[in-house]
């Protein structure tokens, strides 16, 4: 199967002693389950970490957890045309964005769209955040797991009975986050409450978490109503208000599936 052109790569360059040094502290070492933001802070984890966990909330992780679970295979993409030649070449169907949606083309981010669209095999689904955070983690052979709020705690149950979360077989959870306009990292409520709800799935591994992942779960404990959170969010208001609020209700089911994607060979399928 192809590879994606321009996907993005962990860097695996030879590090300096500094960088090595550095690395090591960011790498939040001793720790069975870790966590940080966006395409730096999985390069960190992937470099040390067994397993890493992928969360976009809203939408592509809670995308790829309806698509699969209706049986679709799905090939994340970062954000770009690239995606429909990528498509051709794969022999897969592209998604476009929610505003492109037509009756001949009804595949896009929308979870709610894509809950109802016709069935096809293959999917590639491109976003600018976990998509292009999964598509990246795929070069480096680990096991990447897309979760979302619907199937956080059958993430974690999943790993569990994999054997990761040891300090030394460590899953490292990764909170994709959004965009400001000049393409910086905006940390995200929603991504930030569907981290912390696969550690607390977590929490009780071997390994214990790392102080990053202990305070994301701290925000967790202090939410007592995560949907109303994710929808008073700024990316929730921002669906919402453009017409998209279904996709929000979707995203906001805790619990819901069952469904554990894993990426192999660059493509999503149910474990």
């Amino acid at each position: 199967m192809g590879r994606p052109s321009r996907t993005p790569v962990f860097p695996n360059r030879r590090l300096t002693s500094a960088e090595a040094l550095a690395a090591a502290v960011y790498g939040q070492p001793g720790s069975g389950a870790r966590f940080d933001w966006g395409l730096t802070g999985a390069a960190e984890l992937g470099r040390v970490c067994a397993a890493l966990v992928v969360v976009d909330v809203l939408s592509f992780t809670t995308t790829v957890d309806v698509a699969v679970g209706r049986g679709m295979r799905v090939h994340p993409f970062p954000w770009g045309e690239q995606a429909a030649e990528y498509a051709l070449r794969v022999g897969a169907v592209a998604a476009v964005s929610r505003r492109r949606v037509t009756a001949d083309h009804p595949w896009s981010l929308s979870p709610a769209a894509l809950g109802s669209a016709p069935m096809v095999a293959d999917l590639v689904l491109p976003s600018p955040n976990g998509s292009a955070i999964s598509a990246a983690a795929s070069a480096t052979g680990l096991p990447v797991v897309a979760a979302c709020l619907r199937n956080s705690r059958a993430v974690g149950r999943w790993l569990r009975h994999q054997g990761y979360g040891a300090s030394n077989a460590p899953i490292g959870v990764i909170a994709s986050g959004e965009r400001w306009p000049d393409g910086s990292l905006r940390p995200s409520v929603e991504d930030q409450l569907g981290a912390a709800s696969v550690l607390d799935a977590l929490s009780g591994v071997p390994g214990g978490l790392s102080v990053e992942a202990a305070m994301a779960l701290a925000a967790l404990a202090s939410t007592p109503d995560v949907p109303a959170a994710v929808r008073g969010s700024v990316s929730g208001r921002e669906l919402t208000e453009s017409g998209f609020a279904e996709d929000v209700e979707v995203a906001v089911r805790v619990g819901v599936s069952d469904v554990v994607p894993v990426l192999r060979n660059g493509v999503f399928s149910a474990a």
